[in-house]
C-alpha cells in the first residue's frame, strides 16, 4: 500500500489530530481485537502469518468507509514536500487476479502523473472477507523517470515468498483498533490504527462528518506518521503526512461504479 509523502493541513486539524493521537496512546493496549474471518481470532499484527480460506472472501467489496465497485473513480491533488503538484488517479477494474495465497481478489489501478507525464502505475488487489474486513493482498508497482521503469520496490502478492496480507479497512472501525496493513520483510512493513470515528474534514470534493480517522505508521521509515480520513459511502477522501515528510493529498472527483 503506497504510502505517499504529504504536505500538511490546517492548523485546527492538526490540533484535533494531536489530541486524538495523545487519548489514543492511552487506550490502545485496552482494546480487544475483532473477529477478521472463520479461522482467525484477531486482525493481523506485525508478521505474523495468517492462514486465510479462499471460500471466506469476496471480490465484491461493499464496505462503507471504502465501497469498490467496479468503475469507482477518486481523483487526488497530491502535493509533496517538495511542492510538486502531482495528479493522483485511483481506478477500480472489472479484473480480478487470485494471488499466491489462493483468494480472488479485484484488481485497482493507481496511477501518478506529473504535467502529465506518468510517474507512478501501481495495481493493488483487494478482496473482502465474510465479516466485511477488506483485505490488502498485494501489489505491483511501477516508478518512472523519463518514460522508463527505475523500479519496482514494495511489489509484494500474498503468499509468496513470506508475504503475508494485511487489513485496509476493518468491517467494524473501533477506535484504538491496530492491525498491519501489509508485511515483506523489507520492502513493505505497514500498520495502521484508529484513532476517531468523529471527524470532520473539507476537501475540493465537498465537505464530510463522521469521518473514520487513521495513524499509518511504516516500519521502515520510522520517522514517518500519516493520517488519512474516510468517508462513508467515499473511502478515501484526504491524507495528511505529519512527520518524516509532509504532504497533502485531498479528493478533487469521485465518480461511484455500477
Amino acid at each position: 500500500m503506497r504510502s505517499r509523502k504529504l504536505i500538511g493541513a490546517a492548523v485546527g486539524l492538526m490540533v484535533v489530530a494531536v489530541a486524538v493521537v495523545a487519548g489514543a496512546g492511552t487506550s490502545r493496549a485496552s482494546v480487544a481485537r475483532t473477529s477478521a474471518v472463520a479461522g482467525t481470532s484477531a486482525l493481523p499484527q506485525g508478521s505474523e502469518p495468517v492462514v486465510l480460506r479462499p471460500a471466506d472472501f469476496t471480490t465484491r467489496i461493499d464496505n462503507p468507509y471504502w465501497p469498490m465497485r467496479p468503475g469507482s473513480r477518486w481523483v487526488y491533488r497530491e502535493t509533496d514536500p517538495d511542492g510538486t503538484k502531482l495528479k493522483v488517479v485511483i481506478t477500480v477494474t472489472n479484473k480480478t487476479k487470485k494471488v499466491a495465497n489462493g483468494i480472488t481478489a479485484r484488481v485497482v489501478r493507481d496511477t501518478v502523473t506529473e504535467n502529465g507525464v506518468l510517474v507512478e502505475d501501481t495495481v493493488d488487489w483487494y478482496a473482502q472477507d465474510k465479516a466485511g474486513n477488506i483485505w490488502y493482498l498485494g501489489e505491483f508497482t511501477k516508478e518512472y523517470e523519463k518514460g522508463k521503469v527505475v523500479s519496482t520496490k514494495g511489489s509484494f502478492e500474498a503468499g509468496a515468498d513470506g508475504a503475508q496480507p494485511g487489513i485496509a479497512m476493518p468491517a467494524n472501525p473501533t477506535a484504538g483498533l491496530s492491525y498491519r496493513q501489509e508485511y515483506y520483510a523489507g520492502q513493505a512493513e505497514d500498520t495502521g490504527s484508529i484513532l476517531s470515528l468523529r471527524e470532520q474534514v473539507e476537501v475540493p470534493f465537498g465537505h464530510f462528518g463522521d469521518i473514520v480517522m487513521t495513524r499509518d505508521l511504516n516500519a521502515l521509515k520510522p520517522k514517518m506518521l500519516e493520517f488519512k480520513f474516510f468517508a462513508r459511502g467515499v473511502g478515501p477522501v484526504l491524507a495528511i503526512g505529519v512527520s518524516g515528510g509532509n504532504g497533502r493529498e485531498e479528493l478533487v472527483r469521485f465518480t461511484r461504479g455500477r
